[in-house]
Order: structure tokens, then C-alpha cells, then sequence
């Protein structure tokens, strides 16, 4: 067996896997949710997106306004995120090299 089809077969590595699609599937969900949130506002409650919240700045201003924010924070977890993945991947990697070496 090629040191490929070992790291894909083992159990840390499909771990990895599965939390990396785990974190990008809620990241993506949260994003999809707060984007749509907009159109769907103001669409079915204008009146409500049209109060005045800061001086003249009304509700649909500052949401949109906040999904600038939201994006950012959402790059920031998924960085987050990243980083431990690349250390679990090492990690993987530095075990593969181990168990090579000692010809496993």
C-alpha cells in the first residue's frame, strides 16, 4: 500500500474530513441564512426595515451594512478553522512518515 491510500484510509484522516465538511457546511448555512435575511425583510416587512434606528439610518441600512461584518467574521472562523485542520494534517502526516520509517 502507497503512503496515499494509507493516510486515506485511516481513521484521523476521515475525522479530519469530516469535521472540515462539518465546519464548512455551517459556515456556509450561516452565511446563506444572514445574506438572504435582507431581501426577505424587507420584501414581507418594509415597514419594520424602514424604522429609524440610528438618527436617520433605518433597520435595512444597518443589516446590510452588517453583512460587510458578517463576511469578515465568517472568513475569520473558517481561518480558524483552517488552522487547526493544517495541524491535524501534519500531524496525520508525521504519523504516516513514523510508521514508514519503522516499516509498518
Amino acid at each position: 500500500m502507497n503512503r496515499w491510500q494509507e493516510i486515506y484510509g485511516s481513521a484521523a484522516y476521515r475525522r479530519m474530513v469530516a469535521g472540515k465538511i462539518r465546519a464548512v457546511c455551517l459556515l456556509t448555512a450561516f452565511f446563506i441564512v444572514y445574506y438572504f435575511s435582507l431581501p426577505i425583510l424587507v420584501g414581507y416587512w418594509p415597514e419594520v426595515m424602514a424604522r429609524p434606528l440610528l438618527g436617520k439610518v433605518n433597520g435595512a441600512y444597518l443589516l446590510a451594512f452588517s453583512q460587510f461584518l458578517m463576511a469578515w467574521g465568517v472568513a475569520f472562523a473558517y481561518m480558524r478553522f483552517a488552522g487547526r485542520f493544517d495541524l491535524q494534517a501534519a500531524s496525520i502526516l508525521a504519523q504516516t512518515d513514523s510508521d514508514s520509517a519503522r516499516g509498518e
